[in-house]
């Protein structure tokens, strides 16, 4: 998984599309999430938090040497990470769901206008909800807006 997003982020060549690493990053999650044991569920509850999903991705991105700012604060709330990468910004919320993808994570982000304080750079700006079940303890949902 960490040759998939870091080759598609890292050897994107002039022709291509800068889209192709948020692309290639959809379904690395679902089998990064698919990797962790089920024992390490077992009588605790730590799935039903939010906090637990964006620490498996900040802990992966970090590993990465992104540029990542966390709990990014706004004049309309927190945007959970923010990842800079390739002259690109990629901002991120979570969410825990019961057991299908409800669109919140992403309606969130356009909502509160979590981009905003970014526009100023003028660099292309991708905004990324990502949904978790609480159930399947895996990625439900996964929707991008390239601005």
């Amino acid at each position: 998984m960490r040759d998939n997003l870091y080759t598609a982020g890292r050897r994107l060549s002039p022709g291509k599309s800068p889209c192709v690493w948020v692309e290639t990053l959809n379904p690395a999650p679902d089998a990064f999430f698919a990797s962790i044991p089920g024992d390490w569920y077992r009588n605790n509850p730590i799935a039903r938090y939010e906090g637990y999903y964006a620490s498996v991705f900040y802990a992966y991105f970090a590993s990465l040497g992104l540029d990542i700012i966390l709990e990014d604060s706004s004049n309309h709330g927190r945007l959970d990470m923010a990842v800079r990468f390739n002259r690109q910004l990629y901002l991120f919320e979570f969410k825990v769901v019961e057991l299908v993808s409800s669109g919140e994570a992403l309606e969130q982000i356009k909502e509160r206008g979590y981009a905003d304080k970014y526009r100023a750079e003028g660099l292309p700006i991708h905004l990324i909800g990502v949904e978790f079940s609480r159930d399947r303890r895996s990625v439900v949902g996964f929707e991008v807006q390239h601005l």
